[in-house]
């Protein structure tokens, strides 16, 4: 896996704070964030069971630019 740093959450002193990478591989996103809390993820049980490998995580607005960069890296370049 090569993962591809594009940014963490620039409120942050640089530790233990949300981040987000693209794996060069498969154009997955990684992401970082901070574990939802109880009230959060009884939300988003109602739509269906969180299975134990995965995690409901919450991300800071200010990293909607880091999102979206991640997500033009995972297109790759566009085809005219």
């Amino acid at each position: 896996m090569t993962l591809r740093f594009i940014a963490k959450d620039p409120n942050t002193n640089g530790d233990n704070c949300p981040t987000v990478w693209v794996d060069e591989k498969t154009q997955d996103l990684v992401i970082q964030g901070w574990r939802a809390d109880s009230e959060t993820e009884k939300e988003c049980l109602e739509t269906g069971r969180i299975p134990d490998t995965e995690a409901v995580v919450r991300l800071p607005a200010r990293m909607v630019a880091a999102i979206r960069e991640a997500c033009d890296v995972a297109d790759g370049p566009a085809v005219h």
